[in-house]
């Protein structure tokens, strides 16, 4: 039987009580060792702390890093974001493009791979750096496009009638100014055939501050139909400020949906994967996919195999109801759709 587990206590982050998020996602513990320290962590942790950062360098902010119980090595979110060795092994299968998105990338900044959609890169940073991201070898210095390059890149969309949907991810949209983002997607409202605005995005989850009055100012005025996609992939990431930034959004009309990453020792297991859609719908987020691990070089250790996940779906459907399960995935570059598992 499905046992709902309390949401742990919230201790107060120093720099996030009423700082602004800009203030914040400059203030995020990049250094390993600190990460270490802060959390109780044993000095043995540390030379592979720092060896993971040398490939992928840490980036925790303080609201985050709040919710992450001391002293517990495998508290599901530390597990997200603390440096290993295991990040330095090769594994067969596990490359640096796993989506190929170098292949679809017509223009500086823009990925092209689905019918009806394109994605743009609006900003190359995040606020945290999650170990399994897929993007974590993405060559940001080559698609960041300048205010004059935006143009040339949305002439491609202008071009294209059959585009319907333009989705902001990154690194993390939100990362950018309210400013260049609302000019940005002025640029995008003026295409008479775009439709939806997507964005994809954590910064409501690591910095729920970032949900202000000038982000809400632009993104409830614009024409588009709004979307959010969270990325949540554990209920203890849920707490008070992140379920008021989901409230703000509902308030300005913008659909929320989570997509989820299916990752060992994190929420490989029933109780996880339930406990997180119910949280998620007492937030008004709709669970949306649950993906299972992109092959990025470094990330071996999250897998969790496809007979295991379906194994833990089929057993998730027992306990909620159908609004509430996630589609399982997985992307397969070519293909025309992502892939039900």
């Amino acid at each position: 039987m499905i046992t709902r587990s309390p949401v742990p206590l919230q201790r107060q982050a120093p720099e996030a009580a009423g700082g602004h998020w800009q203030a914040q996602l400059s203030g995020a513990v990049r250094d390993p060792r600190e990460l270490c320290r802060r959390l109780g962590l044993a000095p043995a942790w540390w030379p592979g702390a720092e060896t993971g950062h040398g490939l992928f360098a840490v980036r925790v902010p303080e609201a985050y890093l709040a919710r992450i119980r001391p002293g517990d090595p495998d508290d599901p979110l530390l597990r997200q974001v603390l440096p290993l060795d295991a990040e330095a092994r090769a594994t067969p299968g596990y490359v640096v493009d796993p989506l190929e998105e170098a292949e679809h990338s017509p223009r500086r900044g823009l990925i092209h791979k689905y019918a009806g959609r394109v994605l743009l890169i609006a900003s190359p940073a995040c606020a945290v750096n999650c170990r399994y991201c897929f993007r974590r070898h993405f060559p940001y210095e080559e698609n960041a496009p300048s205010r004059s390059q935006w143009d040339e890149t949305l002439e491609y969309l202008r071009a294209d009638g059959s585009i319907r949907e333009a989705i902001l991810s990154g690194g993390d949209p939100l990362a950018a100014s309210d400013r260049q983002l609302a000019w940005l997607v002025a640029r995008l409202e003026a295409i008479p055939h775009l439709k939806r605005l997507r964005i994809h995005t954590r910064l409501p989850v690591v910095i729920p501050d970032r949900i202000d009055e000038s982000l809400l100012a632009w993104l409830g005025a614009t024409r588009l139909q709004a979307v959010m996609v969270l990325h949540i992939n554990h209920a203890q990431e849920i707490d008070d400020a992140v379920i008021a930034a989901c409230r703000r959004l509902r308030e300005a009309g913008v659909t929320l949906l989570n997509q989820s990453v299916l990752l060992r020792g994190v929420n490989d297991d029933v109780d996880s994967l339930a406990v997180l859609s119910e949280r998620l719908f007492e937030a008004g987020v709709l669970p949306y996919y649950l993906h299972v691990l992109d092959p990025v070089a470094g990330a071996a250790h999250f897998e969790v195999d496809d007979a295991t996940a379906r194994q833990l779906v089929a057993e998730l459907r027992k306990w909620l109801p159908g609004f509430l399960m996630p589609t399982l995935v997985r992307e397969v570059p070519g293909e025309a759709s992502k892939t039900p598992l």
